[in-house]
């Protein structure tokens, strides 16, 4: 069984979780908790050397950063599953591309950060930078309103079909829209439905209140 290194709560953790949910691919959460630091032990530094989580290891592989695993969780265990297009299909796959480079590019550092000052602070005691929120929030809605236009264009991100590039969103934008008061959907009909279509997956329900 696939050994899945990682804090239970943690958005790249989970991440991967989501991946596995979505192709039955059962896994055996080894926990590392970063409220511990037990990222930085060096049991956890040989399977992951930059101290964060998650890493897996599978059939001998070891293997570390969501995004890496997630594909190589598709290409091992997604036979005829569309989460990562058929590279022999250059357009789908020029599109799922360009949208996980939207994703981790465009979305993620922002949205990242948002969470930490509105989600990950609050719940550690900790004061968030008002000012920093504000340029924060700014950025992203200058992203999501491009997202409105790509999502006006087709269903998901790369097209009619769910990928990685929708699902690796789930994490972050899902603390955003549940857990702070930031307005990011009203005003954005297309992103408003992609997002409530991604976000009731199954896969996702099963995983979003922890790996």
């Amino acid at each position: 069984m696939l050994k899945l290194y990682g804090f239970r709560f943690s958005s790249c953790t989970r991440r991967v979780a989501v991946v596995c949910k979505e192709l039955n691919v059962p896994y055996e959460l080894i926990p590392v908790d970063i409220l511990k630091g037990e990222q930085r032990s060096p049991e956890h530094l040989a399977r992951q050397p930059f101290g964060v989580v998650p890493a897996i290891e599978d059939d001998g592989l070891s293997l570390f950063e969501s995004r890496a695993i997630g594909r190589y969780i598709v290409a091992k265990y997604g036979a005829g599953s569309t989460l990562v297009p058929d590279p022999k299909d250059i357009i789908a796959t020029a599109k799922f591309e360009q949208a996980v480079s939207i994703e981790n590019n465009n979305f993620d550092p922002t949205a990242g950060q948002l969470n930490l000052e509105l989600v990950l602070k609050p719940a550690r005691g900790l004061p968030t930078d008002g000012e920093r929120v504000t340029a924060l929030r700014a950025t992203m809605d200058n992203k999501l309103d491009a997202y409105e236009k790509v999502l006006g264009k087709h269903k998901y991100l790369a097209g009619d079909t769910v990928t990685l590039a929708d699902l690796f969103h789930l994490p972050w934008f899902a603390g955003l829209v549940e857990k702070t008061n930031l307005d990011l959907l009203e005003s954005r009909p297309n992103v408003a439905r992609w997002y409530n279509e991604i976000s009731a997956r199954p896969a996702w329900l099963a995983v979003k209140d922890g790996a």
